[in-house]
């Protein structure tokens, strides 16, 4: 079972890995020509510094991401799960794991992205910046370039979905197992949570990558999360919430 987590808008900058080689990153027979598409709509915006912080939703003290971007064929790469940042990852705590537990990470996590549809935890990537929501002026809304090759590609896979809303809406993946945040009041009424959604999707992370079990049910995916602490109850065949 695939954990399929949300990027994160920052990333870890530098890396001692070879540049990028898009064969290297997972599913790269189907997902390889709309990646090399999305890089050169990137690297070639990326020549136009003021188009570049307009269509990224960048402020000029952020003009340092498109200079990434303008280096995306060259710059070195980092594994995924070292390059994205942020409440989910530092919650995920992957440099305070184990190496067996590092190693299961790579294999048990990916992450979604609006440049590479889906990487493996362990896959090679440089820094960049663009948004799942973002209109690139050359091909248009990600949605219409990812939908139709990403969404049969993860058909196939058994998955965890751990999105959020602008990476959801690149692929349909109705199959999936789906994880909601909750607080539970009093009475037993329940509500999503928003401020540290990210905070316990990365917790429940860390409990699959602890486990030595693997994740093969809905059961099997409550009692991981029970044994680390985490209160886990079914809502449907394939959904849970997470109650916090």
């Amino acid at each position: 079972m695939l954990v399929l987590l949300p990027p994160s808008e920052t990333k870890a900058v530098g890396g001692d890995g070879p540049p990028l080689d898009l064969g290297r990153l997972a599913f790269p027979e189907p997902l390889d020509p709309v990646r090399a598409k999305l890089v050169d709509a990137l690297v070639d915006l990326a020549a136009d510094v003021p188009a570049s912080l307009a269509v990224l939703g960048l402020s000029e003290r952020q003009e340092q991401e498109v200079h990434r971007n303008a280096e995306l064929r060259t710059s070195p790469t980092l594994p995924a799960l070292d390059r994205y940042t942020g409440v989910l990852y530092d919650n995920l705590g992957l440099k305070t794991l184990t190496k067996a537990e590092r190693s299961r990470a790579a294999h048990r996590l990916a992450v979604a992205s609006a440049l590479f549809g889906v990487v493996g935890g362990g896959d090679p990537i440089p820094a960049y910046r663009l948004s799942g929501g973002s209109v690139l002026p050359s091909v248009g809304p990600l949605g219409g370039l990812w939908r139709p090759v990403l969404g049969p590609v993860l058909a196939g896979v058994d998955l965890i979905d751990l999105r959020s809303a602008p990476y959801s809406s690149l692929a349909k993946i109705p199959h999936a197992i789906t994880v909601r945040v909750v607080t539970e009041d009093a009475a037993g009424r329940r509500q999503a949570v928003s401020h540290f959604n990210k905070a316990h999707k990365g917790l429940l992370a860390r409990a699959i990558v602890e486990s030595r079990a693997e994740v093969k049910s809905v059961r099997s995916l409550v009692r991981i999360a029970a044994a680390a602490g985490l209160r886990l109850e079914p809502t449907a065949d394939r959904a849970l919430d997470l109650i916090v």
